[in-house]
Order: C-alpha cells, then sequence, then structure tokens
C-alpha cells in the first residue's frame, strides 16, 4: 500500500490574536494541497478582519496590523464559513496535516461556535508535533516548528506567515513518515492513534508540573479541545 507521504495530501495553518484557543480570533489562515510528489497542487489563503484589536504582540509575530486587517481583511464569519467548508471537502479524500493541532482546530471550532456555523469534524488529522513526542520521546531541546523544521531538514522561509509554517508542516510529517515506517499506515488509524498519544503525553505532563503545584491540569484533548 502506497504511504499517505506519497499521496496528495495538505496542511492547515492559523495566525491568530492570540495564545487561548477559545478566545483567539482569526487573523491569517492558509491550506496548502500538494500532490504525491510534494508539488503544491493549491494554496488558499485568508486574511481576516478579527473584529478586534489584535494585540501588539500578535502583531509583532505574524506581521498583521490592526489596521490592515480593518482594511484589507474579509469579515470574520464569512472567513471561517469558507475555511471550514474548503477543508471539509479535503477530508473526503485526503489526510489534513496540522502543527500543533489542537490550537489551529480548536481556534476553528470557537470561532464557528462564536458566529453559530456549522462546526467541522476534522479527521483525519496528522500532526507532527504529537508525531514527534511519540516517536522520539526523549530528545531534549524545544519542538516548535523552527526548531523541528531544523531538525527534520525542512527549509522554513517566512516562519509566522500561516502559508509558509504550513508547508513546513507537511515537510516535517513526510520526513517522519519516511523516518519512522511504523507511521506510513491508513490516515484513519493514525488519527486514531495521535488521540491516545496526546492524552498520553498530556497526563504524563501534568504528573510532571504537579510536583510543584497538585492543582495542575493539563488537556489532553485532540485534535480539538473542546
Amino acid at each position: 500500500m502506497t504511504s499517505w507521504h506519497n499521496l496528495p495530501r495538505a496542511a492547515f495553518d492559523l495566525e491568530t490574536t492570540g495564545r487561548d484557543p477559545h478566545e483567539a480570533r482569526i487573523v491569517t489562515a492558509s491550506i496548502v494541497v500538494v500532490n504525491g510528489r510534494s508539488e503544491i497542487l493549491h494554496t488558499k489563503e485568508w486574511l481576516v478582519n478579527p473584529g478586534i484589536a489584535i494585540p501588539v504582540e500578535a502583531s509583532e509575530i505574524h506581521g498583521i496590523t490592526t489596521a490592515k486587517a480593518q482594511a484589507e481583511g474579509v469579515d470574520a464569519a464569512t472567513a471561517v464559513a469558507e475555511i471550514s467548508a474548503y477543508l471539509a471537502d479535503l477530508f473526503q479524500t485526503m489526510p489534513v496535516m496540522a502543527f500543533n493541532a489542537a490550537y489551529d482546530f480548536t481556534v476553528l471550532q470557537a470561532e464557528a461556535n462564536r458566529y453559530s456555523l456549522e462546526q467541522l469534524n476534522p479527521t483525519p488529522v496528522i500532526d507532527p508535533y504529537i508525531v514527534d513526542k511519540q516517536v522520539d520521546k526523549y530528545r531534549r531541546g524545544k519542538r516548535t516548528l523552527s526548531v523541528m523544521s531544523e531538525f527534520y531538514g525542512v527549509q522554513l522561509l517566512n516562519a509566522h506567515t500561516s502559508a509558509a509554517d504550513a508547508a513546513a508542516t507537511i515537510g516535517i510529517a513526510d520526513a517522519q513518515a519516511a523516518k519512522y515506517p511504523q507511521l506510513q499506515i491508513d490516515p484513519t488509524e493514525l488519527h486514531a492513534a495521535q488521540i491516545g498519544w496526546a492524552a498520553e503525553q498530556a497526563a504524563s505532563l501534568q504528573e510532571f508540573f504537579r510536583r510543584k503545584n497538585p492543582e495542575t491540569v493539563v488537556d489532553g484533548q485532540w485534535p480539538v479541545k473542546r
């Protein structure tokens, strides 16, 4: 059977107003679709007016100011509906990669709730962040997109633009599949496995944090924190 990393696949990435996925608003979104030879077939991008002021610290990361978003961005409800519909279409035929997927898909769900829109059922998702913590548990150092791009030899240009981050996400996932043959399974099976891995990883982190604060809770839900 041909592995998913040699078949058409996509990646999804958001840049937002903040870190809390239940409160953050979408500022930019990108979806990149590649063929089995890793050639980009389509790139769909949205610049969104989030309806609130974009904090300066967020603008410094992704480069989008409140003024730019208000002047050039599409209405948030319209963007959320379009993004969800586009992803729903892709999920019919291919996996969608997302780095730290529980953030992006939780933001998208929260935005859909905010505007009383239909919820997306994101599956099958492949998350290089969760996968990396499973296949290389004891590697020291950070596991950010930029660090993992360097580790797996993936080019990352214009980091923190959603299109560049999405493209790098595909590259990392492909490199993981090539390096670890146990990942070369049906994407729906890999999706199910990641649900368990994410829960185990969160439980382990919660146990570590509770050595200092017994009340610490680490949410292990994936790919959406409901």
